[in-house]
């Protein structure tokens, strides 16, 4: 975990869910620094105290879950992870597609719901390093499919994790003074990967 704790803001209306949460979160190094009951809440705290993280359930009151998540990413706030006690396909869908970066079904346990964070910021921090070296949005679209694809076949060819594939893809594309989409496309068509640097 890097030097700053990960600052998170719950939004669950069960109290006994959120202090669950809030307890486990803390126990792992997390920081909470915000409690609030509603979507609405969320969207707005989120947007006030700038966290790291936002944890939102999805049936909320006054704003549901899904649509707090939505406003929340759209705004490029912060990653949101999306808890329910339902695990069906189209509300998972009806998640990622609202800019979840991941999901947990409840009853959850620390084991699951740590992997859950760290696969979260991950992802929205590879979102905003390709966000901030592309400008236009169809473009910006276009470069996320292309290094999504040269994550997939660094990971395949080298037995690497997603988060060491997308940090060699960054790391090379800075070297070689390229943009990350350019190396991507190098990598699908085998002229670039980390095999030609490392050994």
């Amino acid at each position: 975990m890097s030097a700053q704790p990960t600052r998170v803001l719950i939004a669950e209306d069960e109290a006994l869910i959120r202090l669950d949460l809030k307890e486990m979160l803390e126990e792992e190094g997390y920081v909470v620094v915000g409690e609030v009951g509603d979507g609405q809440a969320a969207v707005d705290s989120a947007r006030e105290l700038r966290p790291d993280l936002v944890v939102l359930d999805v049936q909320m009151p006054v704003l549901d879950g899904l649509s707090a998540a939505e406003q929340i990413a759209a705004a490029r706030i912060a990653p949101v992870i999306v808890l329910t006690a339902f695990s069906q396909r189209e509300l998972v869908e009806r998640a990622r597609d609202a800019g979840a970066m991941a999901y947990l079904v409840k009853p959850f346990s620390k084991a699951d719901l740590v992997p859950a964070i760290e696969v979260a910021v991950g992802r929205f921090a590879e979102m905003a390093a390709l966000d901030a070296e592309v400008g236009d949005l169809k473009e910006r679209l276009e470069a996320r499919k292309v290094v999504e694809q040269a994550k997939g076949k660094l990971m395949a060819d080298r037995g690497i994790t997603e988060a060491e594939a997308f940090r060699w893809i960054q790391r090379t594309a800075m070297n070689e003074r390229t943009s990350m989409k350019a190396l991507a496309q190098r990598v699908l068509t085998g002229e670039a990967g980390p095999e030609a640097a490392s050994s």
